[in-house]
């Protein structure tokens, strides 16, 4: 399978730890996302987060494309708890410590009543097998959040899990990979 992964554009709530909260796109967001895919593709279905930062992306596409689409709620991005809704320059007010350790390693520390990295990374993956069976062979867009998409690439190359937070993820970002039995590569 041919998996590329588009993150969501800018949301009207803004930055800051936006997790299970279900914000919609921004204007800017969309364009974000549109010039994300531009020359990318074809493709043969879409798959989004159920979140509407991603699925109203997802609906509009399918409308223009005329692909099927499917909505994949394991791939909906960390619940940050307690952080939810929140940005880092208010967290740094009272959160300061945790933040720091959030930060230098993410999968020693989780923010309170959040979800514990172990726990998100192992739905994610379990998500891209069940994706990568399904669509064997098939050329997929996946719509989904920054979380998503920095497990799944760093899997591909092969990163430390303390390298987590060194792969970028910008909204509107596109990342190519291939998915087989073998696991999951970049691809050009």
């Amino acid at each position: 399978m041919k998996l590329d992964l588009l993150r969501h554009g800018e949301t009207e709530r803004g930055g800051g730890f936006r997790g299970s909260l279900d914000d919609a796109l921004t204007e800017r967001g969309w364009a974000q996302m549109g010039a994300g895919i531009e020359g990318a593709g074809p493709w043969d279905a879409l798959v989004s987060s159920p979140l509407q930062r991603c699925a109203g992306f997802a609906r509009d596409l399918q409308c223009r494309l005329g692909l099927p689409l499917s909505f994949e709620p394991e791939l909906r991005e960390l619940h940050f708890g307690q952080w939810e809704g929140r940005s880092a320059a208010e967290l740094m007010e009272d959160q300061a410590e945790g933040l720091g350790r959030f930060w230098n390693d993410p999968y020693s520390f989780t923010p309170p009543d959040g979800e514990s990295l172990l726990d998100f990374e192992a739905r994610v993956l379990a998500a891209s097998e069940r994706l990568r069976v399904r669509f064997l062979g098939q050329r997929v867009l996946l719509v989904t959040h920054g979380g998503v998409i920095r497990i799944l690439v760093a899997r591909a190359r092969q990163m430390a899990r303390s390298q987590l937070m060194q792969v970028e993820v910008a909204h509107g970002a596109l990342f190519r990979l291939a998915s087989d039995g073998q696991g999951l590569r970049e691809r050009p």
